[in-house]
């Protein structure tokens, strides 16, 4: 595990663009690397899920499990969380976010370049009051994510989950029993889910 330093002078590569929906940089347009896999949360899901967690963020200590892009965390932060811990293990897309997300949120970001299952394994366990979880598709991450936050502590009571997977594989991931699902939702091949524990 490497907690990353940030480096000023990297430029990073970048073929898209993610863009702030709401909050402080509501507008601000972020580039995203150009990395194999990397699927940031379009535009109308992130509205959607942060329309729905519009009273709840601000002043909360955030998890993002999979950062990828950063647009969670980024959202997240633009709307008032106190504090963002991302997990990614591709260096590249990690130098990217600290160059990009550092002089924005300073101390309340913290960038974790490794791997999030073998992170939540490993750790002294802090409860997050919202995690997100958007692992890469077609990879058999989320399950044993939900099992790791739940098993080792990384949940504060009432916690806020966010959960996106593929359509096809929605009804493939046993959740823990003391979940409650509050909101769900489909757009495209993306289905979405808001749970409370």
């Amino acid at each position: 595990m490497m907690m990353y330093k940030p480096q000023k002078k990297t430029k990073p590569v970048a073929t898209g663009q993610v863009r702030v929906i709401g909050g402080e940089w509501r507008g601000r347009k972020l580039p995203v690397p150009d990395v194999e896999g990397l699927r940031p949360t379009p535009d109308r899901i992130r509205e959607t899920l942060f329309n729905w967690l519009q009273f709840i963020i601000a002043n909360k200590t955030c998890l993002d499990a999979f950062a990828g892009s950063g647009a969670l965390a980024v959202e997240a932060l633009s709307r008032g969380a106190a504090q963002v811990t991302a997990i990614e293990r591709d260096t590249k897309v990690v130098k990217q976010l600290s160059v990009l997300l550092t002089p924005l949120a300073g101390e309340r970001l913290t960038l974790v370049n490794t791997d999030a299952l073998h992170w939540l394994e490993s750790q002294p366990a802090t409860p997050f009051e919202v995690v997100f979880l958007d692992p890469p598709f077609g990879q058999p991450l989320l399950a044993p994510a939900c099992q790791l936050l739940e098993e080792k502590g990384w949940l504060a009571e009432g916690a806020y989950i966010y959960v996106e997977q593929a359509k096809q594989s929605a009804s493939l991931v046993t959740f823990p029993a003391n979940w409650v699902l509050q909101k769900d939702k489909q757009i495209g091949d993306v289905h979405f889910s808001l749970y409370t524990r």
